[in-house]
């Protein structure tokens, strides 16, 4: 087991790390971990807007597809679509670079969107029609401007 600082107390780590960053202390930077923390940090921002897009895109696929369905149903689409896509455009606007990444990450996030939407579908009930999964497009239906736009509902 390695009996470093950032094995021991990555808080602690994290804290030297810094003050060495401000006092121009760069020789004994951990550059390794360091590294593999940005490279992780660029991850889970990528990760947070994919799942956020994943949600979005479900609840925008069942009111597409499920349009048929009592208002009483759709409500807590809404309420996810207003969520997820607030979630997005946040994670857009605290790190612009990730626009850049948009198209990408509709494309990654769309067939976990896609299936998570058939498999709530499955759950209808009360006499509500369940959608055949050929209803669900292989391909995403919504442009970026869609998705991003606060007042589409997928309708």
């Amino acid at each position: 087991m390695s009996n470093t600082l950032y094995d021991r107390d990555f808080q602690l780590w994290i804290e030297q790390t810094i003050g060495q960053l401000k006092n121009h202390e760069f020789e004994s930077l951990d550059i390794q971990h360091l590294i593999e923390e940005l490279v992780d940090l660029g991850k889970s921002e990528k990760n947070a807007l994919r799942g956020n897009l994943m949600i979005l895109l479900a609840h925008l696929l069942k009111l597409k597809i499920q349009h048929d369905v009592p208002d009483s149903m759709k409500v807590s689409w809404y309420s996810s679509v207003l969520e997820h896509r607030q979630r997005v455009l946040n994670n857009v606007a605290d790190t612009p670079s990730l626009k850049s990444y948009l198209v990408e990450a509709v494309e990654k996030a769309y067939p976990g969107g896609r299936k998570l939407a058939i498999k709530e579908g499955q759950l209808a009930k009360f006499g509500v029609r369940v959608p055949e999964e050929s209803e669900y497009p292989i391909m995403c239906p919504f442009s970026i401007a869609q998705i991003l736009d606060e007042d589409f509902y997928g309708l």
